[in-house]
């Protein structure tokens, strides 16, 4: 007999566990030989260590179905529990990147996150490109977290053009760190998910994990560490090709971005729409595209970009339209 204990953090307690635990009262009797005690976020489990490994596996698909329905039926906890075989887009428990806090578990959960897992460990350098939500930068991030607790690297490097235009942060109060953390607060908030408060405090505070604006990484040679360029659709030409340039010894880079928000002045060019382009064929180099379908926000975030796309390309027609309108 063992012990242990899984968290449902971030997730409506309610939803999951049903109206007065009417879903935990199915998911009991389908584990009758599994002790089951809920207190508020937190879930204890007292039973063989083989059963609370079914339990978790089950489980965890469980809270992947609410994160893209966001609801939980009687007929889906059926299903999911009561399967002989794992449901297809399950996993095993070496598909797990970091044991997070609380017991969480971070994988990558969808077909195009898990092809950018392989692409990081088979390539040294990989693109992931993909709209808002896609999991492209907290998959990076763990994937950096992962390499650093199985001293892979040595340390992890998190850079991002600082702001939308130019990284000009003078006019912002405070010293330097206050300026910038702003911009860096979603690098920041995948790593609370992912190490204890201490343990980050101290890797931060000795430099195993350095967080810092895009310009800060120019003249150095990044030896012996997993580097990610986050929100590259705004550096420029010149700033990727320098971020690029600073790959050293055994390292490994992921550059994420999004090519539909690009903030930098009209004048300039995203160093990453030029970078995809010329590194294409480049063995060692990948390039992996997420979408709608990689969405692991709210169901309403693949509605929105979609009806913006839709919105983006009926003011294209119509604006060609008007050209032609011009000229004759």
């Amino acid at each position: 007999m063992g012990e242990k204990v899984l968290s449902v953090e971030g997730y409506d307690p309610l939803v999951i566990f049903g109206t007065n635990e009417s879903n935990l009262e199915i998911i009991r009797n389908l584990f009758p030989h599994l002790k089951i005690i809920v207190r508020g976020e937190m879930i204890k489990l007292i039973g063989s260590v083989e059963t609370m490994k079914h339990f978790e596996e089950y489980f965890d698909q469980l809270l992947m179905h609410f994160e893209q329905y966001q609801s939980i039926s009687e007929s889906d906890l059926r299903s999911i529990f009561s399967s002989e075989s794992k449901t297809e887009g399950s996993f095993l428990p070496n598909d797990i990147l970091v044991h997070g806090r609380n017991g969480m578990y971070i994988k990558a959960r969808t077909e195009n996150q898990q092809k950018l897992v392989a692409s990081v460990d088979q390539n040294d350098l990989t693109f992931a490109i993909g709209p808002a939500g896609t999991g492209k930068t907290y998959t990076a991030v763990a994937l950096a977290v992962r390499a650093l607790k199985n001293k892979e690297v040595k340390r992890v490097i998190l850079a991002r053009p600082a702001v939308e235009a130019g990284e000009s942060l003078g006019f912002l109060p405070g010293d330097m760190k206050e300026k910038l953390d702003p911009y860096m607060m979603p690098l920041y908030d995948a790593l609370r998910d992912m190490l204890p408060a201490a343990k980050l405090e101290k890797y931060l505070e000795d430099g195993t994990i350095e967080i810092a604006p895009l310009a800060y990484m120019r003249g150095r040679t990044l030896d012996h560490a997993f580097a990610i360029l986050d929100e590259a659709q705004n550096a420029t030409q010149n700033q990727l090709k320098m971020f690029l340039t600073r790959m050293g010894k055994t390292a490994k880079f992921i550059v994420t971005g999004d090519i539909t928000q690009i903030d930098l002045p009209k004048k300039q060019q995203s160093g990453l729409i030029q970078a995809t382009k010329i590194l294409k064929n480049i063995p060692n180099i990948q390039i992996i595209y997420l979408n709608e379908k990689d969405i692991v926000r709210h169901p309403l975030v693949a509605k929105i970009i979609e009806a913006y796309k839709t919105d983006e390309g009926q003011m294209g027609f119509l604006s060609k339209i008007e050209h032609r309108k011009t000229e004759s």
